[in-house]
């Protein structure tokens, strides 16, 4: 049903069917319009519509082409913690015992049904299952304990690779919400995923009452976050709207735009279903009335309209009492799933029809059926980073190579689900830590700039409002009294007032920090003797201040092999280095062990090497792809040689700002967990925070808070690092979003304020030569600073992105800074120890005469 809304008037009907027949995009009036369409003005729409569709059929390569998906349903539990209040797969624990099931379908169980349908000609293996039930359920936590499982996803993960490995059947999973670290650890296992979106009328979650009511895992804004996550991670993921549960039209119209947004932000949307609700017996909405066919033919079309040609539009053939033509006539393209085996678990009440007569039906309306896989054609042909390549063995031997449609004459067979044969292989332009000092990059932009990041209009619009800046009202005298006094009782608009300080502000708000400095760790300037080794750049994480990142095709993409990653440690070693920092691209063959292989090289060539390496989102990548936990990988890090984390992959830890900076990078409270989670286990990191690019001080003074906050929890820290950003190359500059870095009064702002607001916490604060250059490093010294970080040796990362100040600074180059700052100088470890007099001497003697491979800047 849905909740009436003023009819429209004839005049506003017309109006929008005109603006609908020429292509003029639809406001959100008028789609509400349109969804009342009925009779003659529902037929104009449709044909309108149906021309849209037929556009985007023959730009895809398919025209006259409607696609299904041969499949079979695992509901691999009836068991939820949601009660949807029209739900009939959804039980609970007695009523499966009474029916002699178990709480979720036996391994045996989820083979036999995956078996059967291979044999069938089945390509589709759709995992449906409630969301989360061991947290309702004793019940469902007492199975997943006895059979070994943390919890529903680890078992949904080890069925999809059994599936794949046993059957061949491709899976499609629908688990309902999930994180962004859960799409992570699924995305290895299922070319597609899932999750409607139904609508976005949050008082229908809201109210008691609601058809949602009571189920946490519908509210409207938790699912579209999902929808978010899961173009953020590069998973094609089908999901839609549900028609007649009590929406008014203006909410239905608001859905689809919703859609819409997430598509052209992410373009991961592979398909939409518009779904009619179906009243079901024993359910609280039995006595609703059925959504009217007119209702969902109209919504088809408006949906075709507000998504665009290049979308897929699917509806249900069971839910349609075989008006196939209404439907083929407003614009869908694809009928969704259908299975010769196993019933609509979903709405078990409507059989599927057979294939033939599909076939049959659609060929009346003018169409040809073909059968597609779970992942749409355009999303295999897209190739990385939408599709694992541990999955690109099964996928291709089921796909039309010319079309990308299933090949319906391939034999469905199990294939081994492993990690990529190519493992650690040097390649590309493996030179690029010296050539960049010499020759350079290639170019300044990746040749898929254009829609590798996303939709950079939408960026520009959601950017908007962090660039706006704050007017400050609270006396800046006061504040620098007050930090001068006790840092530690700067209220958030006094810190605020100190961060926007310029003038003799900016001066005397230097001072104190710099007095602080003085007081709290002395007037040594500290340094380390380290190399960092970037293993390598290529990566599909799609971060927009990211100018190292290449794909692998690329000109100046690189990987380096293990003994290669060996020899520059050992190297580094020979010219007195402590320390070797290591960090690369989420390299998508690069299996997740590899990076336990990179310490363990680099420990057992340099035994006495501190291994500082990883950062949060390569620890995230590499347990995701393992199925390890984020604790038991670096566990197993650790125990391989891992000795400390970088806390870089923060760059603002507010997701208001890293939505922006990034498509598909770990999210703020992820990157805090994996923290938190190593400072526990005894692996002490940085800390670091980019900045000048889309933020302001609000930002700032939130991440400084959090920061802080982690740091009286765990006391992991080791120092901060200022890291402002370098725009040259950088995407999001290129594409005219970001300002160009920061400024020598942001800079000694923030610098400034690090040592005041992190104090007594972390009392280390880094600045960065390789950013700021030699003078601007010895400023931020003066502004509170007592650590110039290391003599790095090689440095890709911020060169690739512009940087101007070279790769290398001698031990000479550092103590001179220091003495421009009027300080001595002092080498330190990683975690600010002393340093063995045989590294110092080692250091000393070849201070400026680095071997070869080594880049040497005068």
């Amino acid at each position: 049903m849905t909740t009436p809304s003023d009819a429209p008037t004839d005049n506003a009907m017309r109006r929008a069917l005109r603006r609908a027949r020429d292509g003029v995009a639809l406001d959100a009036t008028e789609a509400a319009v349109l969804l009342q369409a009925r009779g003659e003005a529902l037929t104009d729409l449709a044909a309108s519509a149906a021309r849209v569709r037929d556009a985007g059929l023959a730009a895809a390569g398919r025209p006259g082409v409607i696609t299904y998906s041969r499949k079979v349903f695992i509901p691999l539990t009836r068991l939820c913690r949601d009660k949807c209040h029209y739900c009939t797969f959804v039980t609970v624990p007695g009523k499966l015992r009474r029916d002699g099931h178990g709480m979720y379908l036996s391994p045996d169980e989820v083979l036999d049904i995956a078996r059967k349908g291979a044999a069938m000609g089945c390509k589709e293996a759709l995992f449906t299952l409630g969301d989360r039930p061991e947290d309702r359920w004793p019940e469902a936590r007492e199975w997943l304990d006895a059979h070994g499982y943390d919890d529903t996803l680890a078992y949904v993960r080890a069925m999809a690779v059994r599936v794949l490995e046993e059957t061949g059947l491709l899976p499609h999973l629908n688990p309902g919400v999930l994180s962004w670290s859960e799409l992570q650890r699924l995305k290895p296992v299922a070319p597609s995923m899932g999750m409607m979106l139904e609508t976005t009328a949050t008082r229908l979650w809201s109210e008691p009452g609601g058809p949602h009511h009571g189920s946490p895992d519908k509210e409207p804004a938790v699912r579209l976050r999902v929808l978010e996550d899961a173009g953020r991670s590069n998973v094609p993921f089908t999901t839609g709207v549900l028609i007649g549960i009590g929406e008014t039209y203006e909410e239905r119209a608001d859905a689809l735009f919703e859609l819409r947004r997430v598509q052209r932000s992410y373009h991961g949307i592979q398909e939409v279903i518009v779904q009619n609700f179906r009243a079901k017996p024993d359910t609280a909405m039995r006595g609703m009335p059925d959504a009217e066919l007119e209702e969902l033919v109209a919504t088809v079309a408006v949906a075709r309209h507000i998504l665009g040609p290049s979308a897929r539009i699917q509806a249900p053939p069971n839910l349609v009492d075989a008006e196939y033509a209404l439907l083929i006539g407003a614009g869908i393209d694809d009928w969704g799933g259908v299975s010769p085996l196993t019933p609509d678990h979903v709405n078990p009440e409507r059989p599927w029809p057979h294939i033939e007569e599909l076939a049959a039906r659609t060929a009346a309306a003018g169409f040809e059926l073909r059968e597609r896989l779970t992942i749409y054609p355009e999303f295999l042909q897209r190739g990385e980073p939408w599709l694992d390549p541990r999955l690109l063995p099964h996928v291709r031997a089921l796909a039309d190579a010319d079309t990308g449609l299933a090949d319906e004459s391939a034999t469905v067979e199990g294939r081994p689900w492993q990690e990529p044969d190519e493992g650690f292989a040097s390649y590309g332009r493996t030179d690029l830590h010296t050539a960049v000092d010499t020759e350079g990059r290639t170019g300044d932009r990746r040749e898929d700039f254009d829609h590798v990041y996303g939709d950079w209009e939408a960026l520009r619009e959601a950017a908007a409002p962090g660039m706006v800046p704050e007017r400050i009202d609270t006396d800046v005298r006061a504040a620098l009294a007050q930090a001068a006094d006790d840092p530690e009782r700067l209220t958030d608009d006094q810190a605020l007032a100190l961060l926007h300080a310029d003038g003799p502000a900016l001066d005397a708000l230097c001072r104190v920090a710099d007095d602080l400095r003085r007081s709290v760790v002395g007037d040594d300037v500290t340094y380390i003797v380290t190399r960092n080794i970037n293993f390598t750049n290529v990566c599909y994480t799609g971060c927009r201040f990211c100018a190292f990142a290449q794909r692998r095709t690329d000109a100046d993409a690189y990987t380096l092999s293990l003994e290669q990653v060996a020899d520059r440690a050992a190297q580094a070693w020979e010219v007195g280095a402590v320390e070797v920092c290591m960090q690369g691209g989420i390299h998508p063959d690069l299996p997740g062990t590899a990076y336990f292989d990179i310490a363990r090289a680099v420990k057992e060539r340099v035994p006495g090497m501190h291994v500082h390496a990883f950062s949060p989102m390569e620890v995230v990548n590499g347990a995701t792809r393992t199925g390890m936990s984020v604790r038991d990988w670096l566990t197993a890090a650790k125990e391989a040689g891992l000795d400390s984390i970088p806390g870089t992959a923060a760059e603002i830890l507010d997701d208001e700002v890293r939505w922006v900076l990034t498509k598909g990078k770990l999210p703020a409270a992820d990157w805090i967990d994996v923290i938190t989670t190593a400072h526990e286990l005894g692996i002490r990191s940085s800390s670091t925070m980019m900045y000048g690019h889309v933020d302001q001080p609000r930002h700032w003074l939130g991440h400084f808070r959090t920061l802080a906050g982690i740091q009286q929890r765990t006391g992991g820290f080791t120092e901060f690092v200022t890291l402002p950003f370098i725009h040259t190359n950088a995407p999001v500059y290129l594409a005219g979003i970001a300002r160009p870095g920061p400024t020598v009064r942001d800079n000694r702002a923030v610098t400034a304020m690090a040592r005041l607001l992190l104090h007594p916490h972390i009392t280390n604060i880094q600045t960065s030569w390789v950013k700021l250059g030699a003078e601007g490093a010895a400023e931020m010294l003066r502004s509170g600073a007592n650590d110039l970080g290391g003599t790095l040796m090689e440095e890709t990362i911020s060169r690739m992105a512009g940087s101007g100040y070279g790769s290398y600074k001698s031990v000479r180059d550092l103590v001179a800074i220091a003495e421009a700052a009027g300080r001595p100088a002092k080498a330190r470890t990683t975690l600010y120890g002393e340093v063995p007099q045989e590294r110092l001497d080692t250091a000393r003697a070849s201070d400026g005469h680095l071997p070869a491979l080594l880049p040497v800047l005068d």
